[in-house]
């Protein structure tokens, strides 16, 4: 039985045009090897597995063939080609950093590089994974590099050139690798296969090059992997199988499901992933990588960035012409935020379940329109039995507030959300629509209520809202305490524009005269005015967070005996030393002051 050999190590280029997705380097290297316009030292920089190595050792062979090709290439039949394809070669060594990373190594390399070459032109050092030198090494190798010996050249390689220090940069000519593109892995392993003689789908190559992240090593790896678990036949469903990767068709269906609001096969599909082993982070994860190449097959111009098959390209291409961009835009928004918060979640599965609702609810489907994220609205049954498979078409979106027409809002919505921090005085969104005025777009909750403030159009705005509320109220008790609570907590939730009166409001202590009438009582006309302008709104609020329809609020200025002093910093001052002895003491031998 011959020996095996992995294919990454069994197909490494040997020449520069055989290199994967590096055209424009390759070319340079050949040009310079043509030329014979050679720099004493490179750098090649770039992420794992794109040829940065395979690069060096094939530059390095270009360097001494005796008869390169007319465009920069090794021959590969000369001595110099010989010795080096057979690893007997006297003058190119290869150094791993990584193990060798002491000043001792770095003076034995420089020591080395005094013999001039007994074949060939140039004694070529290879150092490997460069960023792993200490500091000291670093520095020792500093004046060796900027004026080496004329017959030779150093090649460094790394992964991570920002640990590299700055002097041993500027003295090196930068090339920097790019990741390898999809598209070109794949031709690449088709070769690979077509030599081994393993049939293939497509599809599968493309899930082992995006599993390769860039890497061409990598990509190699686990083709060899799934040749072996599919025994020569590599198909999609095997390798996804092998590989532990959730199926694209997953991804698919959710998409299709939310656009007809159907929840309940979304979360049934759920947890059938999640059954399956799968961590909800990294469904969230694919699946915004899954919207997002659905927004890119929106336009012509952006389906390039899609690195895929063409066969998977013309799927999402179908499916991004049923998505509205508002509702991919809203999906990705709203995945980034589970995202974000999925590491600190301690029910990490209720937190997607609640994402996916959202998301299944963006499109409402009273209506069809998309809902912005600054607009309240009322969240929709969730589960209301089985809905049929998703139909393929999906409705015009609208983007404007609803016409006259439309109902205001309705005394379930206010009921639904009264536990919400958003839907108190400060923070009511849907302003009133006149009737027969144009669409308009939905303003912001802070907006809203300072627009009403501006006009003065809070009794016509509010009156009948806390008539309604107050219809079919509750009733429950409440005392001081908890009137003061609630009377701080509205004052934290006004917007940034009335942060003014917020804080002005915070000294007022409101008090229970008659229960459950309340009184508010304020010491100058100018804060009673400004309070006066949304006590409707005041009230509304109270009425819906003390949960009792009955509360009515009487407003008037202190009179002059309730008018409590403030004493000044000085006053306090005195006071603490009056009644704090220690302090007293502390301050006489200190001889503090306040200033």
């Amino acid at each position: 039985m011959a020996e095996y050999i992995v294919s990454a190590r069994k197909y490494r280029p040997m020449t520069f045009d055989s290199v994967v997705g590096q055209k424009a380097l390759t070319t340079t290297l050949k040009i310079a090897v043509k030329s014979g316009k050679l720099a004493h030292a490179y750098l090649f920089c770039g992420p794992r597995g794109v040829g940065k190595t395979t690069c060096a050792r094939i530059f390095a062979k270009a360097i001494n063939c005796e008869n390169p090709s007319t465009d920069g290439e090794p021959c590969e039949v000369c001595e110099s080609c010989k010795a080096f394809n057979e690893q007997r070669s006297y003058n190119i060594f290869e150094l791993d950093a990584a193990s060798n990373n002491g000043v001792e190594q770095i003076k034995s390399l420089i020591e080395q590089t005094r013999i001039p070459p007994q074949v060939g032109r140039y004694k070529v050092f290879i150092i490997d994974e460069v960023h792993m030198l200490s500091t000291a090494a670093f520095n020792a190798f500093l004046k060796t590099l900027e004026e080496p010996p004329a017959n030779v050249i150093f090649i460094l390689a790394t992964t991570e050139k920002h640990k590299i220090l700055p002097t041993i940069i500027s003295r090196c000519q930068i090339y920097d690798f790019e990741r390898m593109s999809v598209p070109n892995i794949i031709n690449h392993l088709k070769m690979v296969a077509e030599k081994e003689g393993i049939t293939y789908e497509e599809e599968a190559l493309n899930v082992i090059a995006e599993k390769a992240d860039g890497g061409m090593r990598d990509a190699l790896s686990v083709f060899d992997q799934a040749v072996s678990f599919c025994q020569g036949n590599i198909t999609y469903k095997k390798v996804i199988e092998d590989l532990n990767v959730l199926d694209t068709d997953n991804y698919f269906d959710i998409i299709d499901y939310c656009l007809n609001n159907d929840t309940f096969n979304v979360m049934v599909l759920l947890n059938n992933i999640l059954n399956q082993g799968f961590d909800g982070g990294r469904l969230i994860g694919g699946l915004a990588v899954h919207v997002r190449n659905l927004l890119m097959a929106k336009d012509k111009a952006t389906l390039s960035l899609l690195q895929m098959s063409q066969r998977q390209i013309e799927r999402y291409k179908e499916q991004a012409k049923n998505c509205p961009v508002l509702f991919l835009y809203n999906a990705l928004k709203i995945m980034n935020d589970c995202d974000i918060n999925y590491r600190q979640s301690s029910n990490k599965r209720l937190l997607v379940e609640l994402t996916l609702i959202e998301i299944a609810q963006i499109i409402q489907s009273d209506g069809n329109s998309i809902i912005s994220e600054q607009s309240h609205r009322k969240l929709e049954p969730v589960f209301t039995g089985q809905k049929s498979a998703p139909s393929t078409k999906t409705k015009q979106v609208s983007i404007t507030t609803p016409s006259s027409e439309n109902k205001p809002v309705a005394k379930e919505a206010i009921k639904t959300t009264e536990n919400n921090n958003d839907t108190n005085v400060v923070a009511e969104s849907n302003p009133q629509v006149q009737p027969n005025s144009k669409p308009t777009k939905l303003k912001g909750m802070t907006n809203s209520f300072s627009n009403m403030l501006q006009k003065n159009e809070d009794k016509t705005q509010s009156t009948d809202d806390v008539a309604e509320i107050k219809e079919d109220g509750e009733k429950q008790q409440f005392n001081d305490e908890k009137l003061a609570l609630e009377w701080t907590m509205m004052c934290n939730r006004m917007p940034k524009n009335l942060i003014g009166l917020a804080s002005r409001l915070k000294n007022v202590t409101p008090t229970i005269k008659e229960y459950p009438n309340i009184e508010i009582v304020v010491d100058n006309q100018l804060l009673l005015d400004d309070m006066l302008k949304i006590k409707n709104r005041i009230l509304k609020t109270l009425v819906i967070n003390l949960k009792n329809s009955d509360i009515t609020i009487n407003y008037r200025l202190a009179k002059p005996e309730e008018i409590k002093h403030i004493p000044t910093n000085q006053e306090r001052f005195d006071e603490l030393k009056e009644n704090n002895k220690a302090f007293k003491e502390m301050t006489d031998m200190l001889d503090l002051v306040l200033e």
